[in-house]
C-alpha cells in the first residue's frame, strides 16, 4: 500500500483538492493522508491562544470567521445539494464543538482537541468529495484509534499498532483518508 500525504498548500481551496483525485485513483492501493486546509491550523492556534488569555469573545470571533471560511469552502466544493448538505452539518458539528470549548473550562488537552479539528475536517471534506463522485473510499479518523502517552503525547507504537489493526478490516479497499498527524506517529516518516 502506497502513502500519499498532501499538505495544506495541497488543500488549500477546493480546485486544489479536486486536483488530488486523479493522483490517487490509479491501480495501486493508497492512504491519502491529509493536513488541515492551508490557514486552518493557524487560526485554530490563534483560537487557542486567545483562550489562554482569557480572551474568550475574540475566541468566538475567530471561531466563526473561520466557520464562515468553510462555508464557502463547501458551497464551492459540492456540486449537488446532498453534499453542500452533508458538508455544512460536517462543519457545524466541528465549530459548535469548538464554540463549546470556548464557554467551557479549557485545558491542555482541549487545546489538542481543537488543534486536531483542522485534519478532521479536510480528510471528512475529501471523503464527501470522492462520494459524490462515486468513488469509493474508507474514511479513518485519529480518533477510533489515537492514545495519548501520561506525557500528553501521542503514543506511536500504540498508534502504530492499532492503525496497522484498522488497516486490516479494510483490506481490499483502494483509498484510505486519515490525517497526517497519526500517519507521522504511526509510520514515523510523515510529517504534517
Amino acid at each position: 500500500m502506497k502513502i500519499m500525504k498532501f499538505g495544506g498548500t495541497s488543500v488549500g481551496n477546493p480546485d486544489r483538492m479536486r486536483s488530488i483525485i486523479p493522483l490517487i485513483t490509479g491501480e495501486e492501493n493508497v492512504i491519502v493522508v491529509l493536513s488541515a486546509l492551508a490557514g486552518t491550523t493557524n487560526n485554530l492556534v490563534e483560537i487557542s491562544e486567545l483562550l489562554y488569555a482569557g480572551k474568550t469573545e475574540e475566541a468566538t470571533q475567530k471561531n466563526e470567521v473561520l466557520r464562515s471560511k468553510y462555508v464557502q469552502v463547501v458551497e464551492d466544493l459540492y456540486s449537488t445539494d446532498i453534499f453542500k448538505k452533508e458538508g455544512h452539518q460536517l462543519i457545524n458539528s466541528h465549530f459548535d464543538y469548538i464554540g463549546d470549548l470556548i464557554v467551557n473550562s479549557f485545558t491542555k488537552l482541549q487545546e489538542k482537541a481543537i488543534l486536531a479539528r483542522g485534519e478532521l475536517i479536510s480528510t471528512a471534506l475529501f471523503h464527501f468529495l470522492l462520494s459524490e463522485r462515486n468513488i469509493k473510499s474508507v474514511l479513518l479518523p485519529a480518533l477510533n484509534f489515537m492514545r495519548i502517552d501520561k506525557d500528553g503525547e501521542p503514543d506511536a507504537f500504540y498508534i502504530a499498532e492499532n492503525f496497522k489493526r484498522e488497516l486490516s478490516n479494510y483490506p481490499d479497499e483502494k483509498i484510505i483518508i486519515t490525517q497526517g498527524f497519526i500517519c507521522r506517529n504511526a509510520y514515523g516518516k510523515l510529517t504534517t
